[in-house]
């Protein structure tokens, strides 16, 4: 499974951002999937996670309420809305998935198997 995430950039404080990322090669049905970020000079934290049946979703508090996770089955694809952002939440952010037949969201990265490769996202004051 290969994830492209996409849909960073530079924003002004209070803005607004949609992150994408889409699964390609050998997908599996309704994978779990989540995101984290990193921060410069900080480990990768847990934003958002999303269970693979049902759409249960799973917020970092600093995010709640601001932030949404989504999936387009479909797409093979998961969103992250992101409103009213603040400086704090410049970082790199990673989408990621569990492995097959796995349907619980979990907020620790390793246990996710799969990552993408990360798109910027820079918000200033």
């Amino acid at each position: 499974v290969q994830l492209q995430a996409s849909g960073g950039g530079l924003v002004q404080a209070g803005d607004s951002l949609r992150l994408s990322c889409a699964a390609s090669g050998r997908t599996f049905s309704s994978p779990v999937m989540a995101w984290f970020r990193q921060a410069p000079g900080k480990e990768r934290e847990f934003v958002a996670a999303i269970n693979g049946v049902g759409g249960t979703t799973y917020y970092e508090d600093s995010v709640k309420g601001r932030f949404t996770i989504s999936r387009d089955n479909a797409k093979n694809t998961v969103y992250l809305q992101m409103n009213s952002l603040k400086p704090e939440d410049t970082a790199v952010y990673y989408c990621a998935a569990r492995g097959r037949r796995i349907t619980v969201a979990s907020m620790y990265q390793s246990q996710y198997a799969y990552w993408g490769q990360g798109t910027q996202v820079t918000v200033s004051s």
